[in-house]
């Protein structure tokens, strides 16, 4: 299939990026690989019918209070919809789709019932001094153990942070409880144990009726104000199971994954393991309260000797210490040399510490007498600590601290600054030594202390204390607890077993969720003993809500010519771009690269012959370029190598402007891509299309075509159109769609490292071109802080490249990237800076009529919600819901305005639907809804998904919509340039070590650093 390629590889790219990106929490669905039901034992699976082989009516009583919702919400037309809220923060629902062909689905969510007159006291929890992570944790268990709380314990769940919620009302001391901290299992504190204050206090009450009333009122003046502290409650009442149990890692406050020897894992390589847990949430919908599970999967530390751990991982990247140490800090192992400790129970307590990081030269330098470490991540005979006096004590230079220490020994106190702080090894070779002590190996006292010849003296030791008084241990006396997740950024061939084990067909993640993560999660009594203490109750099976799927759009090329649609794809045989782009002068470049020799594709020769079969594949798909200019092989010896920069000014300074060089790569070299891009994006203002040679010589339709998609908006054109009549007021020409994103550093990136906002625009109603903007802003800041410039430019492209005489009336924004509790700020933060934008650009008569019109929309993607077919004649060749199925109902509240929408085919594993949420509008609502729709939903909801076939780099129709996509591609893009700071841990990123071992700070990113250069900026360089 002609430009099909282009599907696939974008289907990969988002899947890997999304694995990377998110580093150890993965929620990967599909890839785009093509699969079928394979036979009947599936199809029926996939029905995830009962017992009794039935499927349930999605709830009458939901519905019926939705439509009554809508009745009351219509029956006073002289109102404005804003106007009939005493609440109104976001737009209310203006009815529910009608569009499309109706089906039933099921839902991942299960429905809760809880007692209705269940009663939730909720209470803050301070801790003095502060205490964090499961140190906190284990605190607040102490507390709930103390002689204050006990009687309550039944009748107490929390966050293990700082929030308690009981059944009954608690009498907590003012005061507050004294809590002598001591590690898990242990039955006294130890000697010198720091004292903890505990205070807690009660923050409100919570009745379940108040929120059931709410959820099942149809007065549309009816709120709910304890909403979110009552869901907050709720989620804290379903998390306690799992982060009270031993067995079952959690991440977040969501997620749960058991440790049984049976659970599902894979092998991900260089020292981690992917398991199989679940996601969920209490969430609520028009009359009920509803609980979503989803599969979650997640990377994990190989439980196991830490030797072990750290010769996988080194093997894998080549021994990098500073890796490494990034690698292993933070994690907690048990120490093995020493006897077994057991409490009066007779259960073993584990000596646990964590890792701080390697041995560095810097380590414990305010000291007396500092460790003396011969270089970054040294082994035990290079590493050397005082001993103080002839009993052979370590001082505060110590090795092994209180894990190198016989059972019974306690650490010394009352000593002067810069002594021991632990003073725990007894009798050892230091034993005939003055009083003034002297200097020993880690090696030698292990050796001289334990009894015990460290195996692997190359290996580096590991600091289990900090930085200033650290406390050294061999890799081979550690060993890794389980359920430790991995913040590390995977490999590329790890993302690739991740996605291998995480892809899985619909019906299997369904048959999951409700065979193994109802008991995860702890939906089963017989499991959570709190379910039947607070009297809440969940159903046995998923729930079923109606759906319908919409009429996909005709598709045109050039000469009104419509592609063949089938499942949200076409091919284009036989056709040609809608509008195709000039190119009169253009060159390429082969790149080969040591190490990679093997990997070349051509000789000059046969280079030459292929490009020039490339450039008469361009004049069967419209485009019109010149034949190009011959250009050289070069040998580079890594992505820095300066050939790349001159060979690039050379095409670039070729007779005739050269606009574009085709590039062929020997492999798909991350590095070498983003360089290549930053210096023909920002250096030079040259446009780049990278292709990998092997895949470039087979000469294929179907890969040129992907290519040439790239070629044509590159350089202007449009690739292809969706019938006008389905873009409704886009095609009026006076709507510019705007499409806002925010990429934020990950796992792996420079702390350092910024975050990005990208922005991009249409310039007129064919929806063919979408120029970006970018801007560095502060790290991890979600809301966009230049909003108004970028959006000003964007308004005089509409007029300079859209050949407007005036600014659009209508500024529609899908605004991706933004969690749920951020979507006020939105409106609280951006929503001003896009009006002022518009102040100072519109003509005053233009900003007295209340022009323009905003309508903003948030486009979710980590959701949690999936839905599964209920027949077989409802689902499509991967099992999932057919493109084009919409969902407004059933998992949706009637007072907001969202709706689900899965617009495209998943060839493999479970599709992903993107979730719309409308939090401003000030289009569709005013004006008349069309003839051939129902209500103003209709109207969104159909625009929306026609827009999601217009997306130029694919023939077909992708996930979510394409403003809100390309700023996500053009956010990746800006990751290119930054690459230092945000692949800041990479083999050629890796930051210069310091004598110490410590990591040198990367530059500071500046905003010239994403600056598109003048040729390209008004151009889409970043597809």
């Amino acid at each position: 299939m002609v430009g099909e390629e282009a599907v696939e590889a974008e289907g990969e790219e988002t899947v890997q990026a999304e694995v990377e990106e998110m580093g150890l929490d993965l929620e990967v669905d599909e890839v785009e690989v093509e699969a079928e039901v394979e036979d009947e034992d599936e199809a029926e699976a996939m029905g995830l019918r009962s017992p009794d082989r039935s499927v349930p009516p999605p709830s009458t009583q939901v519905t019926k209070v939705e439509d009554l919702f809508q009745k009351s919400l219509s029956s006073d037309g002289s109102l404005g919809l804003g106007d009939l809220r005493l609440d109104a923060t976001f737009p209310q629902r203006p009815g529910y789709g009608t569009k499309g062909q109706k089906v039933i689905l099921w839902t991942n969510y299960f429905e809760m019932t809880p007692r209705p007159d269940l009663v939730l006291y909720r209470y803050h929890v301070s801790v003095s001094p502060a205490a964090v992570g499961k140190k906190l944790s284990q605190i607040i268990r102490l507390l709930l153990a103390s002689s204050d709380y006990n009687q309550f314990q039944d009748d107490i769940v929390t966050d293990f942070k700082s929030t308690l919620v009981s059944r009954r009302r608690l009498s907590p001391d003012p005061a507050g409880s004294k809590i002598p901290y001591r590690v898990e299992g242990e039955d006294d504190p130890r000697t010198g144990a720091t004292n903890y204050q505990v205070r807690v206090e009660e923050t409100g009450t919570l009745t379940v009726s108040d929120l059931t009333d709410y959820l099942n009122s149809t007065n549309l003046n009816t709120t709910y104000a304890d909403k979110l502290p009552m869901l907050q409650a709720l989620n804290i009442f379903l998390g306690h199971y799992a982060k009270s149990s031993p067995a079952i890692a959690t991440i977040g406050s969501s997620k749960s994954f058991s440790l049984a020897q049976d659970s599902p894992k894979w092998d991900l390589g260089a020292g981690l393991t992917a398991l199989r847990g679940f996601f969920s949430s209490v969430r609520v919908a028009t009359c009920r309260i509803l609980v979503n599970v989803n599969v979650s999967h997640g990377a994990f530390y190989d439980a196991g000797p830490l030797d072990r751990l750290i010769q996988s991982y080194g093997s894998a990247h080549q021994y990098s210490r500073p890796k490494l140490q990034s690698f292993l800090k933070g994690v907690r192992v048990r120490t093995t040399h020493l006897g077994e400790k057991k409490n009066k129970a007779g259960e073993v307590i584990p000596r646990v510490k964590t890792i701080f990081g390697l041995a560095n030269k810097n380590d414990g330098n305010r000291l007396d007498h500092p460790p003396r470490v011969k270089e970054f991540g040294a082994g035990p005979k290079d590493v050397e600590f005082w001993l103080n006096d002839s009993s052979g004590a370590p001082s505060s230079s110590s090795a092994g601290q209180a894990s190198g220490t016989p059972a019974g020994k306690k650490k010394g106190k009352g000593k002067k600054a810069g002594e021991s702080k632990s003073g725990e090894s007894s009798r050892g070779s230091g034993q005939n030594v003055a009083q003034g002590g002297r200097y020993i190996s880690v090696y030698d006292f292990f050796r001289s202390v334990h009894g015990r010849t460290i195996a692997n003296p190359n290996l580096p030791v590991v600091n289990v204390g900090n930085r200033d008084n650290p406390s050294y241990l061999p890799a081979e006396v550690c060993f890794v607890m389980p359920g430790q997740t991995s913040r590390s950024k995977l490999e590329p061939d790890q993302t690739a077993k991740m996605i291998k084990f995480a892809v899985r067909r619909p019906w299997e993640n369904a048959n999951s969720i409700i065979q193994e993560g109802v008991r995860t999660v702890g939906l089963l009594p017989q499991e959570n003993v709190y379910m039947n203490r607070f009297g809440v109750s969940v159903t046995a099976r998923l729930i079923t809500v109606p759906g319908r799927v919409l009429t996909q759009p005709g598709i045109r090329y050039r000469q009104d010519k419509a592609a063949e649609v089938r499942s949200g794809s076409w091919d284009m045989r036989g056709i040609k771009f809608n509008t195709g782009a000039s190119l009169r002068s253009w060159t390429y470049l082969m790149i080969s690269m040591a190490g990679f020799e093997n990997a070349d594709a051509f000789d000059q020769a046969s280079l030459k012959s292929s490009v020039n079969q490339f450039h008469q594949f361009f004049q069967t798909i419209g485009i019109t370029a010149a034949p190009p200019m011959p250009g050289p092989r070069i040998l580079v010896n890594g992505p820095d190598d300066v050939q790349i920069e001159n060979a690039l000014k050379n095409a670039s300074g070729i007779p005739g402007h050269t606009k574009l060089v085709l590039i062929i790569l020997p492999v798909a070299h991350t590095l070498l891509y983003n360089r290549i891009k930053h210096i023909g994006d920002v250096k030079l203002g040259i446009h780049t299309i990278c292709v990998v040679g092997s895949k470039f010589a087979k000469l294929q339709p179907q890969y040129f075509a992907n290519v040439a998609l790239k070629f044509n908006l590159k350089l202007g054109g449009t690739n292809h159109l969706v019938d006008s009549q389905k873009l409704g007021i886009i095609n009026e020409d006076k709507t510019m769609v705007v499409g806002i994103d925010v990429t934020h550093p990950s796992p792996g990136s420079a702390s350092n490292a910024p975050s990005v906002a990208g922005m991009v625009a249409s310039v007129n109603r064919w929806l063919g071109q979408w120029p970006a903007d970018l801007r560095i802003q502060e790290s991890r800041v979600e809301m966009v802080a230049e909003l108004d410039s970028m959006l000003k430019s964007r308004l005089l492209l509409w007029q300079t490249q859209g050949s407007h005489k005036v600014f659009p009336e209508n500024i529609l924004v899908y605004r991706d990237g933004v969690s749920e509790g951020q979507y006020s700020t939105v409106l609280e933060k951006e929503l001003p800076l896009l009006r002022k934008a518009c102040a100072e650009l519109y003509p005053a008569a233009d900003t007295k009529k209340g022009l323009p019109n905003i309508t903003i929309i948030i486009v979710g993607k980590r959701h949690h919600t999936r839905f599964y077919p209920t027949t077989t004649s409802d689902a499509d060749r991967s099992s999932n819901p057919r493109n084009g199925t919409v969902v407004d109902r059933g998992v949706t509240e009637t007072r907001n305005w969202d709706f689900f929408l899965q617009s495209h085919t998943a060839l493999q594993g479970t599709a992903r639907p993107a979730h719309y949420y409308i939090i401003l509008d000030e289009i569709f609502t005013k004006r008349k809804v069309p003839p051939q729709y129902q209500n103003t939903a209709d109207v969104l909801e159909d625009l929306t998904h026609s827009m999601c076939y217009l997306f130029g780099r694919a023939t077909k129709a992708v996930s979510i919509c394409p403003p809100a996509y390309y700023a996500d591609i053009v956010c990746e893009r800006a990751r290119c340039y930054l690459s230092g700071l945000f692949d800041a841990m990479t083999p050629s990123g890796t930051p210069a070590q310091s004598v110490a071992g410590e990591e040198d700070r990367p530059p500071v990113a500046r905003g010239e650093d994403v600056l598109i250069h003048r040729n390209l900026r008004n151009t889409m360089f970043y597809v």
